[in-house]
This record gives C-alpha cells, sequence and structure tokens, in this order.
C-alpha cells in the first residue's frame, strides 16, 4: 500500500484549512488537536517530525530552520492574509495529489 502525506498544520492555521482537507480524505492534525497550542516552533517542528507529518504553516521562522539544515518531513508555507482557505486547501490537495512522502522530506513548498 502506498504511503501518501499526512499534514500539521501549525499554530497559525485556520480550523478551516483541516477542515477541507478532511473533506477530502486528508490525514491531518491541527496544533490544538495534539495539545501543542502555546508550544514553540521547535516543538511544533519535533511533533511533525516524530509523527511523518508535512508542516503547513504561515509563520517563516519555519523556513529559518529549514535553512539551518534541520530535518524534516517537508514545510508547505503560504504567508498569512496572502491566499484564501480555499486557495490553500486546493494548493495542500495537489501536493498531496503529486508528491509522496519521500518527496516531500526536507523541502518546502511555497502556495
Amino acid at each position: 500500500m502506498p504511503r501518501t502525506i499526512r499534514f500539521h498544520l501549525d499554530e497559525n492555521c485556520a480550523r478551516a484549512i483541516a477542515d477541507g482537507l478532511r473533506r477530502h480524505g486528508i490525514d491531518v492534525t491541527t496544533t490544538s488537536e495534539v495539545g501543542l497550542l502555546g508550544a514553540t516552533d521547535a516543538e511544533q517542528w519535533e511533533y511533525s517530525l516524530t509523527h511523518d507529518r508535512v508542516l503547513f504553516t504561515q509563520d517563516s521562522d519555519f523556513l529559518v530552520s529549514h535553512r539551518s539544515g534541520e530535518a524534516h518531513n517537508g514545510i508547505v508555507y503560504c504567508p498569512m492574509e496572502s491566499r484564501s482557505v480555499g486557495q490553500i486547501v486546493r494548493g495542500l490537495l495537489d501536493i498531496w495529489d503529486l508528491l509522496e512522502p519521500e518527496e516531500m522530506a526536507g523541502r518546502v513548498e511555497f502556495l
């Protein structure tokens, strides 16, 4: 059975994004659901790494961590208020459709 990308949404992401992904059968966690409200970026990073999830964020600090060479399962970044919830969901669905988890590892995709 092929593996598919599973997402984790950090604290700055609208819950409607998770709801939209779930309507399409995508496995997604949110910061509030996994008890990480108020957690540091490092804790969010660690959660997504240890749970084999691609991190979706609107926080550019995660791009700094990526540039420093820290291992990760992939980051999808979208600047705040640059896209609607629907556009973000469609972008994440495209990534889910087109890429395998192994292809996302260590990679950043921009929406």
